[in-house]
């Protein structure tokens, strides 16, 4: 029997007055559920901000680079190696990614979509190339073009993928080999509450306007506050076919949870100083299959005492004990990092266990899942 392991992240994080991830009116997103608005941040702005975290624990060379300037970054890396010119080095890059099949864009030297591709792998595809640069650059078009079509360009995009395009994965459409299917599936953060948007109106003085005594410009931001519920889910042997190697895959676990639970997107960072840590961190390795928590807030959350935030975590407690009872899938291994009082603790220890720091609950949460790694 093949065992299938997933680890449910659980987050509840609240954040002051801010508009981390405005739409297209500018706005802080929102959505409705149970019934009333809610706050929302969207799981590509939240994965964004995971992956420019990952650049703070891991080498650039085992990170990816989104671009639709692939030519340009191997040309980039080419001229760095080679004794030759921008735009020798441009040609031969443009030749080396033309048997991929990679579809041109409408800018010279960029493709029709952004490419997820590692730093290792671009310097790999060099690697076939670079040691006889100088024989290439005085090959005609027709020559060049031949030289190419014989050296397994795309087998270095197939293979030694990097940290974050293992973790989020990578979709070509009309290359399918290219391909990567994701490990990690990030849900949008949701408030727990009913939350309605504001707005800061504001002025700016023209500090050397002496005549004038109105303001220099005005205008409005939108903006809420909320205690949002954020949820992720790792699937460990998709993350293990990714990557191959035990200490790899334990690697790449360890510094999503820690890059997920800190990071913040940016949306008007200067404007409101939103950033903040979540009040609780909670994983649950599973061997069925993810479930997200959300319900637990689909009846909206109030604070008549206590507060919003500690209300969410016994709802999320109850909610997380109510699916266990229900559906008799008792995860097999549970772990939570809270900073709440001693009665909420007795609850939460109840449905998660007794809480530790969140560096102690990677601790642990590594050495459980090496286990599965090892078999």
């Amino acid at each position: 029997m093949t065992t299938r392991v997933f680890v449910d992240l659980h987050i509840l994080q609240t954040v002051p007055p801010a508009n981390l991830n405005r739409d297209d009116q500018g706005n802080p997103k929102e959505a409705v559920y149970g019934g009333v608005r809610r706050s929302r941040v969207s799981s590509q702005a939240w994965k964004r901000a995971a992956r420019m975290r990952f650049a703070d624990r891991v080498p650039a060379q085992n990170l990816g680079t989104r671009t639709r300037r692939v030519a340009g970054e191997l040309a980039k890396r080419l001229q760095a190696r080679t004794s030759l010119d921008q735009e020798q080095s441009a040609r031969i890059a443009t030749a080396l990614l033309a048997p991929v099949g990679i579809s041109a864009g409408k800018k010279a030297g960029a493709t029709a979509y952004l490419l997820f591709v590692g730093n290792g792998q671009l310097d790999a595809a060099i690697d076939l190339v670079a040691h006889r640069a100088d024989e290439l650059a005085g090959y005609d078009d027709d020559a060049l073009e031949e030289a190419m079509k014989g050296l397994p360009v795309a087998e270095q995009f197939r293979e030694n993928h990097p940290l974050d395009v293992a973790l989020f994965g990578r979709m070509v459409a009309d290359i399918p080999a290219l391909n990567v299917d994701a490990a990690v599936q990030v849900a949008h953060a949701l408030s727990t509450h009913a939350a309605e948007a504001e707005f800061d109106y504001f002025t700016a003085v023209d500090d050397t306007n002496e005549d004038d005594t109105g303001a220099g410009m005005i205008g409005s931001i939108g903006f809420n506050s909320a205690t949002l519920y954020r949820y992720a889910t790792i699937g460990l042997d998709q993350l293990r076919h990714n990557l191959g190697e035990t200490d790899a895959v334990l690697e790449a676990v360890d510094v999503f949870i820690d890059s997920f639970a800190r990071s913040m997107p940016t949306g008007y960072g200067n404007a409101f100083a939103h950033r903040t840590l979540p009040s609780l961190v909670a994983a649950v390795v599973r061997e069925d299959q993810p479930v997200n928590l959300v319900s637990a807030f689909e009846k909206p959350i109030s604070a008549p005492k206590g507060g919003i935030a500690e209300r969410s975590a016994l709802a999320l407690a109850a909610e997380h004990r109510r699916s266990v009872a229900l559906w008799g899938d008792k995860p097999a291994h549970t772990a939570i990092a809270h900073a709440f009082d001693t009665d909420t603790d007795s609850e939460l220890a109840e449905s998660f266990g007794t809480s530790v720091t969140v560096a102690e609950l990677r601790h642990g949460l590594r050495e459980h899942l090496h286990g599965y790694l090892t078999r």
